[in-house]
């Protein structure tokens, strides 16, 4: 098997700066650039520890305009559009990506997971093992027997069995558990009644959805609380149900072209240019000199 591919859930990253962080860097337009400066030191500390060969970044840009959308116009609707500072650094961030030698990828009709999907099945044609860094379970269900997720610089690597002990489901299982309990940070309904406990109870004795859809009075065996009256509600919801598999599966099929996937050298003058601009001093500029030495084979 060839080196790892790296996949990149940017959003995670920079919100988790962009949130934690003081505003004590501002561009040169005046907006602050905190996120910036956090998302480019995490860039920095992963080349430096990990020396990544094949790498991505996926980001989000299709807010009301995703696929999904046209399915549940409702979809993701609790959630408002970023305002001018926050699209700033966001689109600073994915410059500052592609000045770090890695593909940066974004679409309007889908989603970073959605990309990270694509690119994942794509990596593994060609012999990948996938290693997604994010902290949201929403990614485990592509994580395959040899595959990793990983909150890189707040967790340990989790695999197939990690991902079970956490959650409670199985990486393939996962679009199901959603479909049954809902995503509120998504705006996706769930079946009134069905939390957590009873949505792995369901799963552990049926095995996926398609098949707890058929299972009718069998769901009566099930040994959890309520269990007489889920195949009624389940029933009941079920047109729902579907809908939400839809929206909660991880499509694998983004229009992406051919990305660079393997690192290029880091841009250092127009690294250093960019850092000026951001208000970010010499810090970044100086660590990524470093990591010039550093062999991409």
């Amino acid at each position: 098997m060839s080196h790892p591919l790296f996949l990149i859930d940017a959003s995670i990253y920079i919100f988790r700066h962009y949130f934690a962080w003081p505003e004590k860097w501002h561009s040169q337009e005046g907006f602050p650039t905190q996120a910036v400066y956090g998302y480019l030191s995490f860039l920095l500390t992963l080349i430096e520890k990990q020396s990544p060969i094949y790498i991505a970044a996926a980001f989000d840009q299709s807010l009301g305009s995703c696929f999904r959308n046209r399915i549940y116009p409702d979809y993701k609707a609790n959630r408002c559009l970023p305002d001018d500072a926050l699209s700033f650094q966001l689109n600073a961030c994915l410059e500052a990506t592609r000045l770090m030698g890695i593909a940066g990828l974004a679409s309007q009709t889908h989603e970073a997971d959605d990309i990270i999907g694509t690119l994942a099945k794509q990596g593994r044609e060609i012999g990948h093992r996938i290693i997604v860094l994010s902290g949201d379970k929403d990614l485990t269900q592509l994580i395959g027997p040899d595959d990793l997720i990983w909150d890189f610089g707040k967790s340990k690597p989790l695999g197939q069995k990690e991902v079970v002990d956490r959650v409670g489901v199985w990486p393939e299982q996962m679009a199901d558990y959603l479909a049954l309990v809902g995503d509120s940070s998504d705006n996706i309904p769930g079946v009134p009644g069905i939390g957590p406990k009873t949505a792995c109870a369901l799963l552990k004795h049926f095995g996926s959805l398609n098949v707890l859809l058929q299972a009718g009075d069998q769901i009566n065996e099930v040994p959890v609380r309520g269990a007489k009256k889920l195949a009624e509600k389940i029933d009941s919801y079920r047109e729902q149900i579907v809908l939400a598999k839809r929206l909660t599966e991880i499509a694998d099929d983004a229009v992406l072209g051919k990305p660079a996937l393997q690192r290029r050298p880091i841009a250092l003058d127009a690294l250093d240019d960019f850092c000026q601009r951001m208000g970010l001093g010499d810090s970044p500029v100086g660590r990524a000199e470093k990591l010039t030495a550093i062999a991409i084979d």
